[in-house]
């Protein structure tokens, strides 16, 4: 399996991450839809293809109660449970925008897919206004928004997660997060102990 690792130091803290958020609901403009698409992807670390195909009735949301989701990618349908504070948000959006079961979660302004090119527009304005102008600062501007996920991953993981959940929250197999993120499974420096563990591999002596 060949899988390109995520350089540690390009991933988002979750304080930038609240940040461009927070920008991104200032300044999302006429189209509405683009702060709860990426709330959802950074929320829920979804690909961001999964979050724009969305529709209302891939949603449960029980009022006051967790939730669940389903969403797909390459025809296979995976289930994510969602918090009941992030089920509260989406039953307030889709009250709000007067979506119905068949519609799309996150509609552009004419009912159809939200278009990428807006969602870009708004992400590098967000990007330029909140994140620090450091020797990274140039390359940010041009990373995808694809970065909310593995941001979300790598967090998920940094907090003592199960991989194998994260994996199947991700659609992704454990291995390839191994992969992907190895600096989420350093445990520090462990000390050895060389004396017991000779003792006790230590083959049997042989009778003569």
């Amino acid at each position: 399996m060949s899988v390109d690792v995520m350089d540690e130091e390009w991933l988002l803290s979750m304080e930038q991450v609240r940040s461009l958020l927070e920008c991104i609901r200032g300044h999302a403009g006429v189209d509405h839809s683009v702060y709860p698409f990426m709330l959802t992807v950074a929320e829920q670390a979804l690909r961001p293809g999964e979050a724009r195909a969305l529709r209302v009735r891939d949603v449960v949301l029980p009022d006051g109660d967790a939730g669940e989701l389903t969403t797909r990618h390459r025809g296979v349908a995976r289930e994510i449970p969602l918090q009941p504070r992030f089920v509260e948000f989406l039953r307030e959006w889709i009250s709000g925008a007067g979506l119905r079961e068949d519609d799309l979660l996150f509609p552009g302004t004419r009912g159809g897919p939200l278009p990428t090119s807006v969602c870009q527009r708004v992400w590098q304005q967000a990007q330029e206004a909140v994140l620090p102008r450091d020797e990274l600062y140039s390359w940010r501007l041009g990373e995808p928004i694809s970065i909310l996920r593995e941001s979300r991953l790598a967090e998920w993981l940094r907090m003592g997660n199960s991989f194998f959940a994260v994996a199947e929250l991700a659609g992704v197999t454990p291995e390839w997060l191994a992969l992907r993120y190895p600096y989420c499974f350093r445990q520090g420096d462990a000390d050895i102990d060389w004396n017991h563990l000779a003792k006790a591999t230590a083959l049997p002596k042989v009778k003569r």
